[in-house]
């Protein structure tokens, strides 16, 4: 079996890609798009616990993409975008991929569509 050579990527990036991979943390980010909030707060629009979301929220912290404040009494969580970029960038390389793939296709298709209407007559 031969195996496959895989580019070193940060590990940052797969932390990213593992907490984007909840539905509720994603959730939990977007919510966090409009602003920062309080563990209450994001807890509202689940059937979950807080510390339920305290757990989602440490898994996004530890992914770099949610910080916390410092007030020990409510540590407001704020939506940190930044290292969802390097996993934009990777994923760019497959739309590019799939793009020229696509483009592939559509020229086989339009090659087959000329020879199977045979001579066009004037």
């Amino acid at each position: 079996m031969q195996k496959i050579a895989t580019p070193a990527q940060p590990p940052a990036l797969d932390a990213v890609f593992a907490a984007l991979a909840d539905p509720t943390r994603r959730a939990i980010l977007s919510r966090l798009a409009a602003g920062e909030a309080t563990v209450s707060e994001l807890t509202a629009p689940f059937a979950m616990s807080q510390p339920a979301v305290s757990k989602h929220l440490k898994v996004l912290e530890r992914a770099g993409l949610v910080s916390r404040g410092q007030d020990r009494q409510h540590r407001p969580a704020r939506l940190e975008a930044a290292p969802m970029a390097e996993a934009v960038r990777w994923l760019e390389d497959f739309r590019q991929f799939w793009a020229g793939s696509f483009d592939q296709l559509d020229d086989l298709l339009d090659e087959m569509k000329r020879t199977s209407e045979g001579p066009t007559r004037p």
